[in-house]
């Protein structure tokens, strides 16, 4: 039985471009109807680990500035925040981003 010469596998590229999934913005934008209970009472709800002090915060940044971020991350996540905030009535931008 003759043996099989070993075969040589091309040598793998060590160069291995990482790209991380890009991340993506959850903006509530103002509007007229929401109060500011609501709205702070709903970021507290839905978004993981916001303190009361930060939802009024951003609270009052969409209410000065038309717009607040309120959470950057995954697209997964993203969505499901986007989707529950908008479901609870308040106004969203579509997601971008970041």
């Amino acid at each position: 039985m003759a043996s099989a010469s070993p075969t040589l596998a091309p040598e793998k590229s060590t160069q291995v471009v990482r790209k991380p999934y890009p991340n993506y913005k959850v903006i509530v934008l103002n509007d007229d109807f929401n109060t500011f209970q609501h709205v702070a009472a709903c970021l507290m709800k839905y978004i993981p680990n916001m303190s009361s002090d930060r939802a009024w915060e951003l609270t009052h940044q969409v209410h000065n500035e038309g717009q607040a971020t309120v959470w950057v991350g995954p697209q997964e996540q993203a969505e499901l925040y986007h989707s529950q905030l908008s479901r609870a009535g308040l106004t969203m931008a579509p997601l971008e981003q970041a």
